[in-house]
């Protein structure tokens, strides 16, 4: 397993293109004009671009529009469908509601539109909390084919229907706001982990493990192959998985790629280390698949891999797939794979590994029934036994102690709970729970007990509120009367979108460094950065914890990810590393700090 070099200037071409993409698709929403000045009181999108010349109509052309879904469903389709509000806006009527003349200007240049302070533009731009920015070099014919492929789908918009039994809507699912703990976190500069890419993100580094032994190793991965040690304040390269597995892609998608990693609880006997990568659809038959009429638009694959020499500073070794999994939609895929670090020898629960699958886009898209059930894997927490072998495909064993191991036959026995959107972290607390955040649609972030047998309501709940994923997802209602019996588990802290966009997992402090944090379970939000914290034995079934925020300071100064990193998407991520500390990490820059001291705010 030598490493890779990775071709970065391919990385920045596609990551350019995802961007640009954004760029015309989500800012297109906002119907303003693309003068110099902000349109005058009254005036229409098609006066303001009547300065533009006359406008082209989108094109009819069969071929042309083919190409451009093609275009779409790689670099679009990970923020926006024609059916719901995703990462970004429904698309749905984009075409209609501004002119060709401005779509095809707009994208030149769209930060300078919001900058000057359209109001439209302005209230989309906080709606979404991140800037697109301008890509000039945008060919001329690839921007015709998506124009007219999505100009095709204006017609998918959902009618406000199906909720007239429902209630009313609920604007401010949390109104109180989050309270500030009176801590500051004091960080310092570790290092900048190597640029894979020359256009933000930087350095999609993610996840942060330990591997106990002697002496202790931490790893971090990024997204686009590369497995690294931590030694001292540098980085190594351990492992390429893109060189190993050559189908492998890092793109489409905000978080497909090398999506995560864990070391069998007797790596150092075994050398077993498990990884999950992404790979194009059809790439390979899968074991977890749906009617051939959905749309596969790529595959999760799990991999165990037999490492020669567990103590070597560069693994090498064997690789054999457990199983894959096909995809509706670039997103919500296989993001965390890891071992239960409580788990004792001979204990039920020792070596078996538990895999997080979200939905894959597969509600938004309009196949909620994909993650409705027991019948199917996606949206579920699943538990392996990696060295058994009485899985359908023989590569793999299903515990006898699963919830479902001896169910009817249609049901998928690998399921330990379901009911997720995105189950995209997993930890153990020190008193035995099992947390597993949750990443919501349009509402709620949530942070769950994992249970044997739970269902946590998604499709149907989003937080501790009603979602009709029929219908209207961006919004919410209250729980019906007869809510007890769907017998649905709700998490035992949420926040809503007032907060932040998307959680980002963490686990409970139980570090020597900083005292202040003891017991404190530490998360943030991935989109602005913000840090937060529940009290660990707080989190019980039927009440929420309370959220707390815990403020920055770096280089003595207070300070906020969004202003270090200099960009409104901080990509967040933490992780602990040795003797218990609190690393925290942003995507957008490849910067990593250290927690060097907790104090009392001024």
């Amino acid at each position: 397993m030598a490493p890779l070099s990775m071709a970065l200037q391919a990385a920045q071409y596609t990551y350019q293109k995802q961007l640009l993409t954004w760029s015309i698709l989500l800012i297109a929403l906002v119907g303003v004009c693309v003068c110099a000045r902000p349109n005058p009181v009254g005036q229409t999108s098609r006066q303001a671009t009547d300065t533009l010349g006359k406008d082209k109509p989108y094109s009819s052309d069969k071929q042309l529009i083919a190409k451009g879904q093609s275009l779409f469903q790689t670099n679009c389709s990970a923020c926006h469908n024609f059916r719901q509000k995703g990462i970004g806006p429904n698309l749905a009527g984009v075409t209609t509601a501004v002119t060709p003349t401005w779509l095809r200007a707009f994208v030149r240049n769209a930060p300078e539109q919001i900058s000057r302070g359209d109001a439209r533009a302005v209230r989309l731009f906080e709606e979404y909390k991140q800037y697109m920015p301008a890509f000039p070099a945008l060919s001329d014919p690839d921007l015709e084919a998506i124009l007219a492929f999505v100009h095709t789908n204006q017609k998918q918009r959902l009618p406000e229907a199906k909720n007239e039994n429902l209630g009313a809507a609920i604007d401010d699912p949390v109104p109180a706001k989050i309270a500030k703990s009176g801590l500051r976190l004091r960080i310092e500069d570790v290092l900048t982990a190597p640029a894979t890419a020359q256009a933000k993100p930087l350095a999609r580094i993610n996840k942060m493990l330990v591997l106990p032994g002697q002496p202790d190793r931490v790893f971090i991965e990024d997204l686009r192959g590369k497995l690294y040690e931590l030694i001292a304040d540098s980085l190594r390269t351990v492992m390429d998985l893109a060189k190993e597995r050559p189908n492998f892609i890092h793109t489409p998608g905000l978080a497909t790629g090398f999506g995560s990693y864990a070391f069998h609880p007797d790596f150092y006997r075994n050398g077993l280390f498990y990884t999950t990568h992404t790979e194009k659809a059809g790439t390979a038959p899968t074991d977890f698949a749906y009617a051939d009429s959905i749309k596969v638009t790529l595959q999760w694959v799990i991999t165990e891999w037999k490492i020669t020499d567990p103590t070597s500073a560069v693994f090498t070794g064997t690789g054999r797939e457990l199983f894959r999994v096909n995809m509706v939609s670039p997103i919500h895929g296989v993001q965390e794979i890891t071992f239960n670090p409580l788990a004792r020898p001979r204990s039920p629960d020792y070596g078996l590994l538990y895999i997080g699958v979200g939905d894959g886009g597969a509600t938004e898209n309009g196949y909620p029934f994909l993650c409705h059930d027991k019948s199917h894997v996606w949206g579920s927490v699943m538990r392996i036994d990696p060295k058994g072998t009485n899985s359908r495909n023989g590569r793999y064993g299903i515990p006898a102690t699963n919830p479902y191991a001896k169910d009817k036959p249609t049901t998928v026995k690998e399921i330990y709970c379901r009911g997720f959107r995105n189950p995209n972290r997993i930890c153990w607390t020190p008193n035995g729970n099992m947390l597993i955040t949750d990443i919501g649609q349009a509402r709620m972030e949530e942070i769950n007990i994992g249970i044997a047998g739970a269902d946590y309501g998604w499709p149907e709940r989003e937080g501790t509120y009603l979602m009709n994923s029929r219908g209207n997802m961006g919004k919410v209602y209250a729980l019906p009367a007869n809510d007890k019996s769907a017998h649905y588990v709700y998490p035992v802290a949420q926040y809503d979108h007032d907060e932040g966009n998307a959680i980002s997992g963490g686990f409970v402090y139980t570090g020597t460094a900083t005292p202040q944090l003891q017991g404190k379970y530490i998360f943030g939000d991935v989109v602005n950065g913000r840090i937060f914290y529940v009290e660990s034995n707080a989190l019980t079934l039927g009440r929420q914890a309370v959220v707390q925020e815990i403020e920055l300071e770096h280089a003595g100064k207070p300070t906020t990810f969004q202003e270090l990193s200099d960009s409104k998407k901080t990509d967040l991520r933490m992780g602990m590393g040795l003797h218990g500390d609190l690393f925290l990490y942003t995507k957008s820059d490849g910067k990593m700090y250290r927690v060097a001291a907790v104090r009392a705010n001024p």
